[in-house]
């Protein structure tokens, strides 16, 4: 668990090798962040900081690096990134490795080096020998997406970095206006704290005064309101979006997708698929599934059908200039009604 892995961080417990993968990047620029403040001064960063991208430089002459002595310090930190060598994803690797290099380094690492190896993607292939060298050896800390539950554990724990408590209510609330973005969340937080300096509290009416909605959560509501056949206020949204000079296009996008979302997650539950295998299956986040899920009662499987046969000829007509575009849209919003 990454929370577990940072505590330990930040009581000084370094490993001499970290792998972190997964495709929460947050999180892995946040271990990242956190090992380097703890294990480098501002001035020693210079002299004993490194980072190698291995889809451009041979893994050797960072093993190489890492042999090396610190200089004017007791340790140095090298981050490698993306090591196409580790997933079984289709990558054009563009340079030769010599991976014995690094396997032998795995086995017997500098004492004054903490290598930090950084793989953006969702599994590694675990058929290599490379990937079982670094099992073995190294701290694992896997950046997933978290679910519904860990995300507001992290929510509160975020906010108690800055000597704040927020309510249950309040949590929800923001990942209802912010969505699941991490590192929205994060800003959001922190901006927060700032307002609730006073009070220690977050609470459900400060995060309504300040957490601005996002684009995607503005198009979550619209389609809140198509579900509920209020079409006023679907259009009042809208109508806002188009003042804030968000591109009819664009809004037209995130319906299409929204809307797709609710039909595969309806036909996946109706197949008996669970939360977490659908949000797997989607490569999307539970929390959005849920939220899917909860919409997807409000149609039959012929009104969005409909639907997104509606969107995509709207998507047509826009692309090629049949009509106006934010007049398309108003169209559409009306035809949902019926």
């Amino acid at each position: 668990m990454v929370l577990e892995s940072w505590r330990k961080i930040k009581q000084g417990e370094m490993a001499p090798i970290y792998l972190l993968y997964g495709t929460e990047s947050f999180l892995i620029n946040e271990t990242k962040q956190l090992l380097l403040g703890k294990i480098l001064t501002e001035e020693e960063r210079d002299f004993n900081f490194s980072v190698y991208d291995l889809e451009e430089t041979p893994v050797e002459i960072a093993v190489e690096d890492a042999e090396t002595f610190p200089f004017l310090g007791e340790k140095k930190v090298i981050f490698l990134q993306n090591p196409v060598f580790l997933t079984a994803e289709k990558t054009r690797e563009k340079v030769d490795h010599n991976l014995s290099r690094l396997e032998a380094y795995i086995k017997e690492p500098a004492p004054y080096t903490v290598l930090v190896i950084s793989a953006p993607y969702e599994k590694l292939d675990e058929r290599k020998k490379i990937t079982k060298e670094l099992k073995r050896n190294a701290e694992i800390i896997e950046a997933k997406k978290m679910n519904e539950h860990e995300l507001k554990n992290w929510i509160g724990s975020r906010a108690k970095i800055y000597g704040i408590e927020i309510d249950h209510e309040a949590i929800e609330q923001l990942l209802a206006l912010a969505g699941t973005n991490m590192f929205m969340l994060s800003s959001e937080i922190e901006k927060l704290s700032l307002y609730a300096a006073d009070t220690k509290v977050i609470n459900v009416n400060l995060v309504e005064k300040l957490v601005a909605r996002s684009l995607e959560q503005n198009i979550f509501t619209l389609v809140e309101k198509v579900v509920q056949r209020k079409l006023d206020e679907a259009l009042r949204i809208y109508f806002d979006l188009l003042k804030q000079n968000e591109e009819p296009i664009k809004i037209l996008a995130l319906l299409s997708s929204q809307f797709r979302l609710i039909y595969q997650v309806k036909e996946l539950s109706r197949r008996g698929y669970g939360q977490q295998q659908i949000a797997g299956y989607l490569k999307t986040h539970p929390f959005r599934v849920k939220l899917a899920l909860g919409q997807a009662s409000g149609f039959t499987d012929e009104e969005l059908t409909k639907l997104i046969d509606g969107l995509a000829e709207a998507d047509y007509q826009m692309k090629t200039g049949g009509m106006n575009k934010s007049l398309l849209i108003e169209m559409l919003l009306f035809k949902l009604k019926s």
